[in-house]
């Protein structure tokens, strides 16, 4: 055993004594493999803030199971169904109450400034919020009053002046859809990838906010089951109960949320462009290190050849170049790690995207930089295989 570790401390040692005999070599190898790990941590980091972001509204929701349109393709895109179809779920035992929600997005001017910003507006009545958000439920008498609503802080766009007032209990008015509005009070959900903010009002101040909505019409039904009950089996009771009216389905608020996630990974480009940047990053990263491994070799092929004839074989020629590979693989990650950290928080002041570091992601990074820099020494190695001693003196 000690036998082995010392063996195996000397072909770490050669590996590294032939990475640090050229410095600038290596510093070029350890830029490249922090450049693709920075790479792949901001397209995974904006990959996982695409997805929180745009399934925040769903998770908050305060529901056991939502009734939504076949129709509906995201919480942006929500086509509308029967309200009776939330009357006729109460019919199923175990439903304990069903509330109705209404969602759009416009295109908000801001008034100070006139510049766009889209804008979803959540409508459900102010007797109970649909939102499990202390700062919603604690301000449902504003949503009373009419025409007001309550403004998302963590909204995007020219609003720095008009929070402030709002948190002194001021009111600040605007206009949407050609309509004067107060904003009495704040909340915090975030933007996301849909939408720039959010406003949150009562059913009857939705409805006045947009006359040409039928109130019959809604785009989500909330449904609370009694204690005691699975949501699944109320679920399954839910679709068997409503199977004949094709205008409505049927998700527990887990699926729903997988839902918003669905679309966004499959059927947006964005989620797509984000993935193939992460496998942009690693195919990057596998050409960088190659060329230097591959230098590496070339420049000390003749001492490669000197391990042949004193009756070394590939193999162990194999694991000298893998232990390099495996030796940059550490220490260009340590930069790639750091550099991503500050990123995040500049990307997360700019945008009030919630981008954070995690501990499966580093997790993630670091196997791709193994997987990278090993594929790299794996393909640089094939020179060593086919070299004869002979041929080199």
């Amino acid at each position: 055993m000690i036998g082995l570790i010392q063996h195996i401390r000397r072909r770490t040692s050669l590996g590294w004594l032939q990475l640090s005999h050229e410095k600038s070599r290596l510093l070029v190898a350890l830029s490249g493999i922090a450049f693709a790990d920075v790479l792949m941590f901001m397209q995974l980091g904006f990959q996982s803030a695409l997805y929180d972001s745009n399934t925040s509204l769903n998770r908050s929701l305060n529901t056991d199971i939502v009734l939504i349109s076949p129709n509906a393709r995201n919480m942006q895109n929500m086509s509308t169904f029967s309200r009776r179809r939330m009357y006729q779920a109460k019919d199923v035992p175990g439903v304990n109450s069903t509330e109705p929600v209404y969602v759009n997005v416009i295109t908000w001017k801001s008034l100070q400034t006139r510049k766009e910003n889209s804008i979803q507006v959540i409508g459900f009545s102010p007797e109970k919020s649909a939102l499990n958000l202390p700062s919603v439920a604690q301000q449902l008498h504003l949503i009373k009053l009419s025409d007001t609503f309550l403004f998302d802080r963590e909204s995007k766009g020219e609003y720095e002046k008009a929070i402030p007032q709002i948190e002194q209990g001021k009111f600040v008015t605007s206009e949407i859809e050609r309509r004067t509005i107060k904003i009495g009070g704040l909340f915090t959900l975030g933007r996301s990838f849909g939408a720039d903010s959010n406003l949150i009002t009562s059913d009857e101040n939705f409805l006045r906010l947009f006359p040409k909505r039928q109130a019959s019409s809604i785009n989500l039904a909330l449904i609370k089951v009694k204690p005691g009950y699975d949501p699944v089996e109320v679920a399954k009771q839910l679709k068997y109960h409503l199977r004949e009216f094709r205008d409505v389905k049927v998700l527990t608020h887990q699926e729903f949320v997988q839902f918003e996630n669905d679309f966004w990974a499959n059927e947006s480009p964005i989620g797509f462009i984000f993935g193939l940047g992460t496998a942009m990053g690693f195919i990057v990263g596998i050409i960088l290190v190659y060329q230097v491994l591959s230098t590496d070799v070339n420049a000390h092929l003749k001492e490669y050849a000197t391990f042949k004839a004193m009756g070394y074989g590939n193999r162990y020629l194999f694991t000298v170049v893998l232990e390099e590979a495996l030796v940059l693989a550490v220490l260009g990650f340590i930069p790639g790690l750091t550099i991503p950290l500050g990123l995040y928080q500049l990307t997360r002041n700019a945008t009030h995207l919630p981008i954070y570091m995690t501990l499966a992601r580093v997790f993630t990074v670091l196997t791709l930089t193994f997987i990278m820099c090993t594929i790299s020494g794996v393909i640089a190695t094939r020179k060593l295989q086919s070299a004869d001693p002979a041929d080199m003196f």
